[in-house]
């Protein structure tokens, strides 16, 4: 049986994106998307916030971190991945992310409607031999 990763959100910037540079010299940025849901039960109205840690890497991460800024209404699409790292502690930690392939700035910016800054072709971000190299703990 064939497999699916792909996640879509829309939901608002929780922080403003930061950009590194990782040691093979390809951008990293990373942020969180605050996705809202409301709902009403018995007549009260409800809402739950969840948060997602969102990744770009390439021209998309530099597009992110120019273009982006907290609070602003986004469209993300991607697939959802799972690492690992050691902190400076010797503790094996996780964290689950985004790996954004395309994103849409929702809203309207001076009459300019939505901007799509997809990527057209798969993304080369992982070094060969496995994941991304990181500098120091990604958060």
């Amino acid at each position: 049986m064939a497999a699916l990763n792909q996640c879509n959100f829309i939901g608002n910037l929780g922080t403003d994106p930061e950009m590194r540079i990782m040691v093979n010299g390809k951008a990293v940025t990373n942020f969180s998307l605050a996705v809202t849901e409301k709902w009403t039960s018995n007549g009260e109205k409800k809402e739950r916030t969840e948060w997602v840690r969102v990744t770009a890497y390439d021209k998309l991460a530099e597009v992110c971190a120019k273009y982006l800024t907290k609070g602003k209404p986004v469209f993300i699409s991607g697939k959802m991945q799972t690492r690992s790292w050691e902190d400076k502690h010797g503790n094996i930690r996780y964290t689950t992310e985004i790996i954004v392939n395309n994103m849409v700035m929702l809203g309207t910016s001076q009459g300019s409607g939505d901007q799509d800054y997809g990527q057209t072709e798969k993304p080369d971000y992982t070094p060969q031999g496995g994941e991304p190299e990181y500098e120091d703990i990604p958060y």
